[in-house]
C-alpha cells in the first residue's frame, strides 16, 4: 500500500525496513557489543532523511535477545524510543508467543497496539492466493487454473484443520503445481514400480543362474521367474508406450495453447483437448496443468481421504457397498443397509460437513458380526483394517480414565503425551473408529462423545483440536441382548427393524443418557439363523482351504456334510458364530495339523485332504498322497 501510494501523506515517504534480529544476534559475544548495534542502528533509523518504520517478525524474540529479560535485552533498549516515537515499529507474533513473553511485561505492553489479524474466510483467501499464481507458475513453469485456487481454499479449509489459511493452501497449490511439473519429465509411479519388479526378478533369476553352474537346480522357480519377466516386460512396454503417447498429446496442447492464445478460432485446440481427455480416460498419469482434479489428489495423499471427484469404479463400490459387507457379515442385510445409506450419502458429499460421517449403536447377541461389520467397513470404503481405531471401553470404567482416551491435561503424569483415541484419529483421520462395549464405559466417557457427535471434533489435553469430521463411529453393545433373542425366537412373530428398535429402547435408557441415544443412530443386530450360520461355517472353512493351499500347496476339500455337522453342533448361543469358529480350531486343526507333521516324519507329500462326516456323524479325513 505504501509503494503504490494508497496511504494517507504523512505515510507516503515512509520506508519500511525489516529489522533482522537474528543478523543484530550473530557474532555479539562481547558484553556491550550487541547494545552497541543496537544503539547505532536506532540512530541511524534517527537520523534517516525519509522516516522509517521497521517490521520485526516475531517480534516476541525481542524479549531476553542480548541479555535476560528485563535486564539490557533488545525490548528494553527499545522502550525509551518507543514511548518518545522516535522509532516506529510494527511487530508480528501469535498469540500464544504475545501472552507467554510480551504481556508479562505491562511496559512494553503499552508501547504496541493489539491488532488481532483472524484467519481469513474462504473468498478472501482465494483472492489472496490469486495474487501468487504468476509467480507459482513462472517458477514451476505450469498453467494453474481458476478451479485449482478454489479447490486448494476448499480443500484445504475442510480438510486440513492444523494450519491456517492461507498458508495451507498455497502450500497445497505448490505442491500440485510441483506434481504437474513432474509428470512432464519423469515417469509415471505405475512406469517406474514395473521397472523395479522387473530388475528385481531379473536380479533374482542370475542368482538362480549362478546356483545351477555350481550344481545347485531349481528348475520350478527358474521356470517362474522366466515367465514372470515375460509378463513385466509385455506390461512395461505397454504402460510405456501408453504414457510416451500421452506426454506427446499434453506437449502438443501446450505448443497449442502458446500458439493460439490469440486466435479467434479454437477448433485446433479443442479438438487436441478432446483428444487428450478421451486417452486418458480416468487414470491420467501426465498432466497439462494444475487442474481441481490434482489438488484433491495431494489432500488425498496428505490426510488419506479421498476428497476429489469420484471415477466411476470408486462409485460403483460404494453403490455396492451393503453387498459387499454382506460376504463378510452374515445374516445382517438391514444393518448394512443402513450403513451404506449413510457412507454413500457422505460420499455423495450431501451429507452434513460440521459431523462425522455417521454415529451408529450396533446392539444385539455377542458373535452377531457386530464388530465384523467394522473390519468390513474398513476393508470396503477406508482402505485396510490398519484405518480401523479400535477402543475397548471396558477398560475406561473410572471417571479419570478420559485422560486415557484424550490425554493427560497440564500438571498431570503423561501430559503431552497425547490420548489413545485423539492421538490415532490424529494420524489415521479417514478412519472407521469401534468403540467395542461401550456400555461397560463411565457415564463420564459417555459424555466425552457428546462434542463428537455433534460437533465433529474434540480438544485433547493439549487443547489441540482433533477433526472427527471425516470418521465413522461404529459403537457396540450387548444392552438387551436377551430380549432380542426371546423376540426373534420364533421367525413368525419376529418384528421388523422398527419395531425391533422400540423394544429395544427402554433397556438401552437403563444404561445410556437420552441425551446420549439422541445422537447416535441404534442399528438392532438379529440373532444367526441356521442358514447364516452355514454361510458363517463356510467362510471359515474356505479360508482354511486357502490357509493350506498357499502355505503348504495342499488341496483341501470339505462336504456339504461338514458344514451341516458343523451347524448342528453348535446350535444358538450367548456365543454366536464364535462358537463355531471355536468347533473349527477345536475340532478340525488339530487333525488336520496332525496329519501334515506325520507326512513330515515319514517324509510323504500329502496332495489332497478330504474332509467329510461318515454314518456315525463323525468327521474324517480322507488323504491323498
Amino acid at each position: 500500500a505504501i509503494a503504490q501510494g494508497e496511504v494517507p501523506p504523512a505515510l507516503r515517504e515512509v520506508r519500511l525496513l525489516a529489522l533482522d534480529v537474528g543478523a543484530l544476534l550473530a557474532g555479539a559475544s562481547m558484553k556491550g557489543e550487541f547494545e552497541s548495534r543496537l544503539k547505532g542502528l536506532l540512530e541511524e533509523a534517527g537520523r534517516s532523511p525519509q522516516p522509517v518504520i521497521l517490521f520485526v517478525d516475531e517480534v516476541h524474540t525481542l524479549v531476553g535477545a542480548g541479555g535476560a529479560s528485563g535486564t539490557g535485552d533488545a525490548a528494553n533498549l527499545l522502550k525509551p524510543a518507543l514511548a518518545r516515537g522516535t522509532l516506529r515499529t510494527i511487530g508480528a507474533t501469535t498469540w500464544s508467543e504475545y501472552k507467554r513473553h510480551i504481556e508479562k511485561d505491562p511496559a512494553l505492553t503499552r508501547r504496541f497496539q493489539v491488532l488481532q489479524i483472524a484467519e481469513p474466510e474462504e473468498i478472501p483467501a482465494m483472492e489472496m492466493v490469486r495474487g501468487l499464481v504468476d509467480t507459482l507458475e513462472k517458477h514451476h513453469n505450469v498453467l494453474i487454473l481458476d478451479e485449482a485456487v478454489r479447490a486448494a481454499v476448499q480443500l484445504s479449509h475442510r480438510y486440513i484443520p492444523a494450519r491456517q489459511l492461507p498458508d495451507k493452501a498455497i502450500s497445497l497449490l505448490d505442491t500440485a503445481a510441483a506434481r504437474v511439473a513432474l509428470t512432464l519429465h519423469t515417469p509415471p509411479a505405475s512406469v517406474q514400480f514395473l521397472r523395479q519388479q522387473l530388475k528385481a526378478a531379473e536380479m533374482e533369476r542370475s542368482l538362480l543362474q549362478k546356483q545351477e553352474k555350481m550344481g545347485i537346480q531349481s528348475d520350478e522357480r527358474r521356470d517362474a521367474l522366466t515367465a514372470r519377466i515375460f509378463s513385466l516386460n509385455n506390461e512395461l512396454t505397454a504402460s510405456e508406450s501408453r504414457w510416451q503417447r500421452e506426454l506427446e498429446l499434453v506437449h502438443t496442447l501446450q505448443e497449442l495453447r502458446v500458439a493460439e492464445s490469440d486466435a479467434d478460432d479454437k477448433t485446433t485446440l479443442q479438438q487436441a483437448e478432446t483428444a487428450l481427455r478421451e486417452w486418458q480416460g480416468d487414470a491420467p498419469v501426465v498432466f497439462p496443468e494444475v487442474s481441481a482434479a490434482v489438488v484433491a489428489a495431494i489432500v488425498a495423499d496428505w490426510t488419506g481421504i479421498p476428497a476429489g471427484r469420484m471415477v466411476k469404479d470408486e462409485a460403483s463400490q460404494v453403490l455396492e457397498l451393503p453387498a459387499r459387507l454382506a460376504q463378510r457379515v452374515t445374516g445382517q442385510d438391514g444393518a448394512l443397509a443402513q450403513i451404506g445409506e449413510r457412507i454413500q450419502t457422505a460420499r455423495a458429499g450431501l451429507g452434513d460437513p460440521r459431523k462425522p460421517v455417521g454415529v451408529f449403536m450396533l446392539a444385539g447377541p455377542s458373535g452377531v458380526g457386530k464388530t465384523e461389520t467394522a473390519l468390513a467397513l474398513a476393508e470396503a470404503i477406508y482402505g485396510g483394517e490398519q484405518n480401523l481405531v479400535t477402543i475397548n471401553m471396558s477398560e475406561f470404567q473410572e471417571a479419570h480414565t478420559v485422560s486415557t482416551l484424550k490425554g493427560a491435561p497440564p500438571g498431570y503424569v503423561g501430559y503431552g503425551e497425547g490420548g489413545v483415541l485423539t492421538e490415532a484419529v490424529r494420524r489415521h483421520p479417514w478412519s472407521v473408529v469401534l468403540l467395542d462395549e461401550i456400555e461397560k464405559a463411565h457415564h463420564d466417557v459417555h459424555e466425552l462423545f457428546y462434542q463428537v457427535f455433534d460437533k465433529g471434533g474434540m480438544e485433547d489435553g493439549e487443547g489441540t483440536h482433533v477433526d472427527f469430521k471425516n470418521t465413522t463411529l461404529l459403537l457396540t453393545t450387548n444392552v438387551g441382548s436377551d430380549l432380542i433373542s426371546q423376540m426373534c425366537e420364533d421367525p413368525a412373530l419376529m418384528p421388523d427393524a422398527t419395531g425391533l428398535k422400540e423394544a429395544l429402547m427402554p433397556e438401552l435408557r437403563k444404561h445410556f443418557p437420552a441425551a446420549f441415544l439422541g445422537r447416535v443412530t441404534v442399528i438392532p443386530y438379529l440373532p444367526l439363523d441356521e442358514t447364516s450360520r452355514g454361510v458363517i461355517a463356510r467362510l471359515h472353512l474356505d479360508r482354511l482351504v486357502a490357509r493350506m493351499s498357499e502355505q503348504h500347496g495342499v488341496t483341501l476339500t470339505y462336504s456339504e456334510e461338514l458344514v451341516a455337522h458343523i451347524v448342528a453342533c453348535c446350535p444358538m448361543h450367548e456365543t454366536g458364530a464364535r462358537l463355531l469358529i471355536g468347533y473349527i480350531e477345536q475340532h478340525i486343526l488339530p487333525r488336520l495339523s496332525r496329519y501334515w507333521l506325520q507326512a513330515m516324519t515319514e517324509k510323504a507329500a500329502i496332495r489332497q485332504i478330504d474332509i467329510g462326516v461318515n454314518g456315525d456323524e463323525q468327521i474324517v479325513f480322507e488323504i491323498v498322497c
